[in-house]
């Protein structure tokens, strides 16, 4: 048996465009039932979704039977924590609120064995390793991981250029809530000022031969950073859909 192939890890580097969604339900029946969605891609959201490990690890047990490759969005950018979800067979991971290169190298390290990183050594014991059915996984696992990290700040947007200069990330997701509100727009991400400094962001990773990520609900925006270069690019998320559509058809008969 051998380590499997990350496919939204070898879409980027082909410079494929691919569309995902946000998990934020916690659930493994919404998780399986999204991934059947049709999505090249979904995020479990441990950094805003009530989740844990063990519900992280059920998420992607179920994603197994679909098509959509589940990354792990993990609460903070700890070593342990990034330790726990390989383990548990994440290959793609999402960290949030990176603000420098010094933190990025960091995060390199938590995701790569050694000699070269510092992911600790355990994978017999592991799923990620099919529990020992992958006799090379320590040698052959770091090919296929893929680190994502988020700049969602005015002071992660001043270190961009730094941080996209080490080795190892393989993309940059901006976070627009989180930046616009950083700018003094919270909860206007749509603002000209935001959008100016979103677009501009993207554009450079992708000049630096990084895969820009974002996460867009408003239709001119997602053509606007798909324009701007954006490769790994979110449109919605389950509880917004299930919310907005909730909303709707309760409010179609009750009127």
């Amino acid at each position: 048996m051998r380590v499997p192939t990350n496919p939204f890890k070898a879409a980027l580097a082909k410079g494929e465009t691919v569309f995902g969604c946000w998990l934020g339900l916690a659930e493994t029946l919404s998780a399986e039932l999204m991934g059947m969605a049709g999505f090249d891609w979904v995020v479990i959201d441990g950094e805003h979704g009530p989740n844990d490990l063990r519900s992280i690890l059920a998420q992607l047990q179920v994603l197994e039977a679909s098509d959509s490759h589940p990354i792990v969005r993990v609460p903070i950018g700890e070593t342990y924590l990034i330790k726990q979800v390989l383990d548990a067979g994440a290959q793609t991971v999402l960290v949030p609120m990176v603000e420098s290169a010094d933190q990025a190298q960091q995060l390199v390290r938590d995701v790569t064995y050694p000699p070269t990183g510092e992911r600790g050594v355990a994978y017999a014991l592991t799923r990620a390793a099919r529990f020992s059915q992958i006799k090379d996984y320590g040698k052959t696992a770091d090919a296929q991981i893929c680190l994502l990290v988020q700049v969602e700040n005015r002071t992660g947007i001043a270190a961009l250029d730094d941080i996209l200069s080490v080795e190892g990330v393989h993309g940059v997701f901006i976070g627009p809530a989180d930046l616009a509100a950083d700018m003094g727009h919270m909860g206007d991400a749509l603002h000209p000022d935001v959008q100016s400094v979103i677009m501009d962001a993207l554009t450079r990773i992708r000049a630096a031969g990084k895969a820009p990520g974002i996460l867009s609900t408003h239709d001119p925006m997602t053509k606007d950073a798909i324009a701007a270069g954006a490769q790994f690019v979110a449109v919605g998320a389950d509880v917004l859909i299930l919310s907005q559509a909730a909303t709707a058809l309760a409010s179609k008969w009750k009127s």
